[in-house]
């Protein structure tokens, strides 16, 4: 998946329209619980307890900033995992201090494909173990248990300095990088053919993010004022990439570098960016120093140099990617989220009543497939997906397949969509994304639609999950769940688990392995789910519960054992 594609999804998905509106209104309304509660927020701080503890002005200090707090913006804002959609694990992100304290908004722990939700918490934000890079996904690799200081980006969750935005992406009170006022693209002519100097930093930013653009990594740094240590380090002979070109791929904000770290006041920050390149700033005072560092273990930085060298937050860094996907096309303006937007285009036309945000999810009525020689259209009608065969024309198919054929044509597309196995047509292929992906980002509303506006929700993707396999990452399932076993999904279906995929999983076990909610759990045991099945590696249901952590489901545990004494062997 290309990086405009990736970003495009994350734009599309992480935070529904449906998110944006309801937590607005409830904001509007003063109730900043119900609209951390919209946003999949979840607020694990008490005030009252914050006044006993510490005094009643730190409490009306943090309730202040709270009635302020944008949620569907931080998550909007907030890092995700390199190569994903989801959010990056493991993160704390300091929005405020007050002495020793923080309020501070942590990711989701260690699995990056389970739940989206986020917490909201008051205290020491300080990890217990090290910052380090998990590579259970080597083709990925993640940093988990990093603290990014957001105090001085204020912007990206206070509703008081969101129009901030503009000027610390590169802009300025006019306009952002390479767009006119009202949001649309300059055109080339436009463009700084030559450095324009410190006078006008927009025009800068634009000349310093063409050169890195086009890979003159050194000319770029130098039109943006930053000292770039020549890079080398280490043998290289095992590195897919140089170091110029990782510079390369990082979407580097090179004029923001010096102003972002001398708000945080100077001194020493590192990037992580993969397991052997590590990005270190040093700002003395006058001057930025960047240095690609190359080590051959990442571990081995970890524990030496990098050991005492805070991460520097990603807003500092990176490229805004919404700039960057309106740069490409790949997304108008009013897709985004509307802070953002008026912040980025102060003269964009907002026509009255209209809808802002990601779009609504959309259903093609019909799909063209090759059949036999012509094209026939299939589609979807009232919860099922229709081909245009007879009964007679099905029965000679399923004897074909008896006998060792393959189908062809409409049933091949047919059974790709109800197995995961072969290849849909594209549209269907995009619509099974769009749908596992709204699962993912907890849209429960958008799924619901999507349903509503007649697809099959027979669908499986490409590991076999069918949508009860994905119940877990809703943030209220129930609902859903009644729906879909109406619709006669299978509640025993196997689907291979997300580590590995010789460990099949049932609906139950990925409820319970993604920490799902113990209300889904219950009501799949109570709509009738097996809990006496073993997976390949022999492992019973009550140690993987044992495994997930899963202190909430001991009831489930005691029943297995009453009723099949015999697993307590396993």
């Amino acid at each position: 998946m290309s990086e405009v594609a990736r970003l495009r999804r994350i734009r599309r998905y992480a935070v529904p329209r449906a998110m944006i509106e309801r937590s607005a209104e409830r904001r509007a309304a003063g109730d900043w619980r119900g609209a951390c509660a919209a946003a999949a927020i979840d607020v694990r701080l008490d005030l009252a307890e914050i006044a006993r503890r510490r005094d009643t002005e730190i409490a009306d200090r943090v309730e202040d900033d709270l009635r302020h707090l944008v949620p569907d913006l931080l998550r909007w804002h907030a890092p995700r995992v390199r190569g994903r959609t989801t959010l990056a694990p493991d993160h704390r992100l300091v929005l405020a201090e007050y002495g020793m304290d923080t309020l501070y908004a942590a990711t989701p722990p260690w699995l990056i494909n389970g739940p989206q939700r986020m917490t909201l918490r008051f205290g020491d934000p300080r990890p217990r173990e090290q910052p380090f890079i998990c590579t259970d996904f080597p083709h990925i690799g993640f940093w988990r248990h990093v603290v990014q200081p957001w105090t001085r980006a204020r912007h990206l969750w206070d509703d008081r300095r969101t129009g901030e935005l503009r000027e610390r992406c590169g802009g300025d009170a006019g306009r952002a990088p390479f767009f006119h006022p009202d949001g649309t693209p300059l055109a080339a002519g436009e463009l700084p053919a030559a450095d324009p100097g410190p006078d006008d930093p927009v025009a800068r930013t634009e000349w310093a993010t063409l050169l890195h653009e086009r890979g003159a990594i050194d000319e770029a740094f130098a039109a943006a004022g930053v000292d770039l240590a020549p890079p080398g380090g280490g043998d290289g002979a095992h590195r897919p990439f140089g170091p110029y070109d990782q510079l390369a791929r990082m979407p580097l904000a090179l004029t923001r570098l010096e102003p972002e770290i001398r708000r945080l006041g100077g001194g020493r920050f590192q990037v992580p960016w993969t397991v052997q390149s590590i990005l270190v700033l040093d700002h003395d005072g006058e001057r930025l120093r960047v240095e690609l560092a190359e080590p051959d273990h990442y571990w081995e930085w970890m524990q030496g140099q990098g050991a005492d060298v805070p991460v520097l937050p990603d807003a500092a860094w990176r490229r805004p990617p919404d700039l960057d996907l309106l740069r490409a096309g790949a997304m108008p303006p009013e897709a985004l989220h509307p802070l953002v937007r008026d912040a980025l285009f102060p003269a964009f036309p907002v026509p009255s009543g209209t809808p802002s945000g990601p779009p609504d999810p959309v259903v093609p009525t019909s799909v063209r497939v090759r059949c036999g020689g012509e094209w026939h259209e299939a589609a979807f009608r009232d919860g099922v997906l229709e081909i245009p065969h007879t009964a007679r024309e099905r029965d000679r198919e399923a004897a074909l397949i008896a006998l060792g054929g393959e189908p062809g044509g409409c049933f091949a597309a047919e059974r790709a969509w109800t197995t995961g196995r072969g290849r849909l047509p594209k549209k269907w292929r995009d619509l099974r994304r769009d749908l596992f992906d709204r699962f993912h980002h907890g849209d429960a509303g958008g799924v619901m639609r999507m349903l509503d506006l007649g697809l099959d929700p027979r669908v499986r993707d490409e590991h076999g999950r069918t949508l009860l396999h994905v119940l877990a990452l809703l943030p209220e399932p129930e609902p859903l769940l009644s729906r879909l076993l109406a619709a006669g999904l299978d509640i025993e279906a196997v689907a291979t688990s997300e580590w590995s995929r010789e460990l099949p999983r049932t609906p139950l076990h990925r409820a319970v392995e993604m920490d799902g909610p113990e209300e889904l759990v219950r009501a799949l045991v109570d709509a009738g789910a097996r809990i006496d099945l073993l997976d390949d590696e022999e492992t019973t249901l009550p140690r993987l519960i044992d495994r997930a952590g899963r202190r909430d489901l001991g009831w489930l545990k005691e029943r297995v054992f009453a009723e099949h004494p015999d697993l307590e062997d396993y």
